[in-house]
């Protein structure tokens, strides 16, 4: 009962200025823009961790290929650095190119040659720290 008689001057300000719904007049947009913000970073962030994943793969693609080809009986290791250059340059560009090696290396008992990749992490776009993200495709030498 005190509590009541406490609002009361409340309750009286509220209808006098067009009742509880004046109260909330104003909220909605507010409301909408922190929703809808909130929204576009997530959105933003799903994309941009899709890019990472698109150039992660396509990385370790070339470089398989690269190695594929390195190892047939008329091409050499400098030929599968070629071809996975030219392949990342295609699909990524140039910037992702740059740092392509391949070594032969022994993997169990098998040699085999590793062609290796270091580029940039897009973290902002395709924008992102050099040298952060390497990866390595091997294909089994002959002979």
């Amino acid at each position: 009962m005190r509590l009541a008689r406490l609002l009361r001057p409340l309750q009286a300000r509220l209808r006098g200025a067009g009742g509880p719904a004046a109260a909330d007049r104003g909220h909605a947009v507010v409301e909408y823009v922190m929703v809808a913000g909130l929204a576009a970073m997530i959105f933003a962030g799903t994309l941009q961790l899709a890019l990472a994943l698109h150039v992660r793969n396509t990385l370790i693609d070339a470089a398989a290929a690269g190695a594929r080809y390195g190892t047939l009986a008329d091409r050499s290791p400098e030929d599968g650095v070629q071809r996975t250059r030219r392949i990342v340059a295609d699909a990524l560009g140039p910037r992702y190119a740059q740092d392509v090696a391949a070594s032969p290396v022994t993997v169990g008992e098998v040699r085999t040659l590793e062609v290796r990749v270091v580029s940039p992490l897009p973290v902002v776009a395709l924008f992102g720290p050099p040298a952060s993200l390497e990866v390595r495709g091997h294909a089994v030498l002959g002979g």
